[in-house]
């Protein structure tokens, strides 16, 4: 009794069976309780961490809101640099006016021209008559190149010194600076050519003597 006896022709007795189902038994046990054990270690390192941007009263506390924020000074430096430009083109734009000329100066020029030879009509006086015709419209033309010249110079240093007052550490890209300082550099010389054609100490009128 409670021994495991095989006979002669290699048939299992009734007890060597139920050994052997007790031990099949018990192994898949072990197998199941280790799968279990294995599968609850895997959930505790994927699941069970908590995340670290909540503390305990549920306010976030380390969130990344700079994608915002970034989006937010990418819009404004934007648009500050495209109003930059803009003043840069437009200052080298009147510089350039103001020296070529433009159809205020010319209108300005021809006006001049028409009410001198109305005022002269009935003199014989030559030097009168080049003053009134050709000296105040070529000072109407040089007024107006100086207007647009002094324009173009003030634009041109609004751009330039803007930076100054925007947010620091902000950078002005270099094609603007390129542009601004075009526009400030023509409208002095604009400015400085105006002003002495004005005053006739560039071609001035000729001598009637």
């Amino acid at each position: 009794m409670g021994t495991k006896t095989v006979d002669e022709t290699g048939v299992k007795t009734d007890e060597h069976k139920t050994d052997e189902a007790a031990e099949t038994a018990g192994t898949a046990g072990s197998t199941e309780a280790a799968e279990a054990t294995e599968a609850a270690g895997t959930a505790d390192e994927t699941g069970t961490d908590t995340p670290d941007t909540l503390d305990g009263t549920g306010t976030p506390e380390d969130v990344d809101v700079t994608g915002k924020t970034d989006g937010a000074d990418g819009a404004e430096a934007g648009a500050t640099g495209v109003g930059q430009g803009a003043g840069a083109v437009v200052s080298a734009g009147l510089g350039i006016v103001s020296l070529t000329g433009s159809w205020v100066g010319t209108v300005a020029s021809a006006r001049e021209s028409l009410m001198g030879q109305l005022q002269t009509s009935s003199s014989s006086n030559v030097g009168t008559l080049i003053e009134k015709g050709y000296g105040n419209a070529w000072q109407a033309t040089a007024m107006w190149g100086g207007v647009f010249a002094l324009v173009a110079l003030i634009v041109g240093v609004v751009v330039l010194a803007r930076p100054a007052f925007g947010a620091p550490g902000r950078p002005q890209a270099p094609w603007i600076k390129s542009v601004a300082w075009a526009g400030v550099a023509l409208g002095v010389i604009g400015l400085l050519l105006a002003v002495l054609k004005y005053t006739d100490v560039l071609l001035g009128l000729p001598s009637t003597g």
